[in-house]
Parts: C-alpha cells; structure tokens; sequence
C-alpha cells in the first residue's frame, strides 16, 4: 500500500478556512483570500492541504474540495473524523467519512485521520472501522492525530492485524512545543514508519514576529499566548539572525525549516496569498547542524 504522505515534505493547513470563532472568518480575510492563498501554495510544489469535518463547521471542507476541482492538478487530500463521545460505533466513522466526502465532492480521500483518542470508544474498535473503509475504496490511508505512545503502537497494531500500515500521526511540533521529542513519541513513529505531520509550527503565529508585547495576537489567541511574547523574544532574535546567514529567510522561514530538518512534515495555515508565499519561502534550503543545535538550545532555555 502507497502512503500519499510519501515523497511530501511540506503541507498547507486548512483550520482557519471558514472559522469564525477561533479565527476569525469573514473579518479580515474573506473566501477570495483563501483560494489565493490555496493557489500560491500548489504554484510552490505543495499539494498537501489538511483539514477536519469540525473546521469552520464543514466549511473548510467545502472550500477545499471546491479550490481542488477547480485547480486542475492532483492534489493529496487529508481530512478528520471526530469521535465525539456519542459517537460509539463503526458506524459512526462510516457516516461522517460519507459526509466529508459529500462536502469535498469526492468518491475518496487521500489521508482520513482520527482528530482526538477521545474516549469512551477504544483506539482497536476505530481501526477497525478505517480498516473496512479502506477495503471499501473510500479512503486510501489512515492517520491519527494527537495520539500518545501507547495509542499510537495499538493503532499501529490493530492496523498491521489487517495487513495495513498507519500512515501518520499529526501533532503539535514546535520550536514552543517540542514534546513529541521530550517524551520519545517522534522516535517511536520514525521506527514504525509512521510519519509525523507537525500542527500548528508556527505556535499559531508567535514565531512569525508579527507580535509584540503591545500588539499581542488578536483574539483567543491573544487570551491564550499573549504573556507568551516577551518571553519568546530571545527565540525570535535568534530566528532573525539566522535568517539573515540564508539569504535574508524570515524568523517563519527559519521555524519551517527548522520542523524540516527534525524529519516532521509542517502544515502551517495560510488566510491569504501573502501567507502562503511567506510559508513557502521554507523550501528550498536547510538550515545546518549548527543552527538546529543552535535552536534547540534557545527553545530549551525558553520551556
């Protein structure tokens, strides 16, 4: 079986697309932006766009699957299930798979992913259901998302009994969130090959230097990360600098780069073209040995 993640090294993350709540939809960036920004994204080599039956309500989904058909060029599809806790049986997943599919337009979905291990439905009983749907032609590979150790090797598991592999486990991957390095998650799917699909690289917008201590992130955001600016600025300066030493690259470039060169798959979001060009500025080069040490050791200073 082909992963589709094979061959792939970057992505373009589609959870701002249509949210209002979190993101902001609609104030700001509009569905116009999108599409530039899915275009800009496919004129740079990615044709990775990862999203959720939950972004934007099913919205997300819409416009991806509208921006796809309309592109005129293959691009690899990854969606989510949320296993609600309501949601209690196999069933369930083949239901909301029939819906994402609706709204994406499509018979098949490249990458269908387990959003959360919520309880109280176990990790065997879901890959069992991805197992089936695989067999049934609707989906080609399976991930997971947020899954731990333990979750992980018993989806990888429950998947090898049907003669399948786990394709990917996307989680948090940052230069402020390396836990998946702390706690020996990213060495565990590197030795059963699954590969790591890094949300949120950016720290939902801390590592581009668009923030400031006066000028925190609007929104939620702001709420949750704003006290976070100061103490990052050490980071940041450090991003500069080195962004300078490759041909002017911008601290997001060089945060890009940097979940590049640990072997994770980056999917940063983009509201418009110019976001979608700034990610893109990541490909290309590679930071050296020196500077990803170099890194490492100002983001262990900061956690």
């Amino acid at each position: 079986m082909i992963n589709p993640l094979d061959g792939l090294d970057f992505g373009l993350g589609a959870w701002q697309w249509g949210d209002r709540f979190y993101w902001g939809y609609g104030q700001g960036y509009s569905e116009a932006d999108l599409r530039a920004a899915f275009e800009a994204s496919l004129a740079a080599g990615i044709t990775l766009v990862d999203t959720a039956e939950v972004y934007g309500q099913g919205q997300s989904e819409r416009f991806l699957g509208r921006f796809a058909r309309e592109a005129g060029q293959p691009v690899v599809i990854a969606t989510k299930f949320m296993p609600f806790p309501w949601r209690l049986s196999k069933g369930a997943l083949k239901n909301a798979l029939r819906a994402s599919l609706d709204r994406l337009g499509l018979p098949s979905v490249d990458l269908y992913q387990m959003h959360w291990p919520f309880p109280p439905v176990p990790v065997e009983t879901w890959m069992e259901a991805m197992a089936d749907e695989v067999q049934s032609g609707r989906i080609r590979a399976v991930g997971v998302s947020n899954y731990n150790l333990d979750q992980t090797r018993r989806a990888y598991t429950a998947l090898k009994q049907r003669g399948l592999p786990l394709a990917s486990n996307q989680v948090p991957y940052s230069l402020l969130d390396r836990t998946i390095e702390k706690n020996g998650l990213l060495a565990l799917c590197r030795e059963l090959g699954v590969r790591v699909i890094a949300y949120s690289p950016l720290a939902q917008g801390l590592l581009t230097d668009k923030y400031s201590p006066a000028h925190p992130p609007p929104g939620l955001r702001g709420a949750r990360y704003g006290r976070q600016v100061a103490k990052i600025e050490p980071l940041i300066n450090l991003l500069r600098q080195l962004g300078e030493q490759h041909d002017g690259k911008s601290p997001t470039q060089v945060a890009l780069n940097w979940t590049m060169c640990k072997g994770t798959l980056p999917i940063p979001g983009a509201k418009n073209m110019a976001q979608a060009r700034q990610n893109a500025g990541a490909l290309g080069w590679r930071l050296t040995a020196e500077d990803v040490a170099r890194l490492d050791a100002a983001s262990d200073r900061i956690a």
